[in-house]
């Protein structure tokens, strides 16, 4: 089947995966920022892979905004930070598939973290969120706290292709 790949990333973790699911699928890539909704129409299949800043998922806004006229098979990819956590993870789905398809498959990479390449108001953020965090009970950190703490000031990189093997098996029952 036809399909294509959208992708918004920041810092490279999110088109990594983009370009390996490209290169499993044979579906065609794009950036969101180079999508137009008139070409998007034309697939049979969309993957969104959009990162996850402040538990919000890059991509979501377009694809809410143009679900109505998007495609028949339609799926996200997330990619964080933080090692994957079920009740996280639920958190993240139920605040941005808000006025979604209910059934909408959505799927989860863990990224990577390189402050040298983050924006200034990221790093200022990140450091000032990692000093909140650093003043808590370690006993008490949720992942993505124990994630920020144990990477900050490290350059590291999760990025795996195992995590896009559920996607893999979605796509393959379309």
């Amino acid at each position: 089947m036809k399909g294509i790949i959208i992708y918004k990333s920041k810092y490279g973790a999110t088109k990594k995966y983009a370009e390996w699911i490209a290169d499993a699928t044979g579906y065609d890539i794009t950036e969101l920022s180079k999508a137009k909704t008139k070409d998007i129409i034309l697939y049979q299949n969309l993957i969104l892979c959009g990162a996850i800043y402040a538990s919000g998922i890059s991509g979501i806004p377009f694809l809410r905004k143009n679900i109505d006229k998007l495609t028949k098979n339609i799926a996200v990819f997330c990619v964080g930070a933080s090692p994957y956590d079920k009740s996280s993870f639920n958190e993240i789905k139920d605040r941005n598939l808000k006025n979604l398809p209910e059934n909408l498959p959505i799927f989860y990479g863990r990224g990577a973290w390189d402050e040298s390449k983050m924006k200034l108001a990221d790093r200022m953020l990140c450091k000032m969120l990692q000093k909140v965090v650093a003043k808590k009970d370690p006993a008490t950190y949720q992942p993505w706290e124990t994630a920020l703490v144990n990477a900050f000031g490290k350059t590291c990189d999760w990025t795996d292709k195992k995590y896009i093997l559920p996607l893999l098996d979605c796509i393959r029952q379309w």
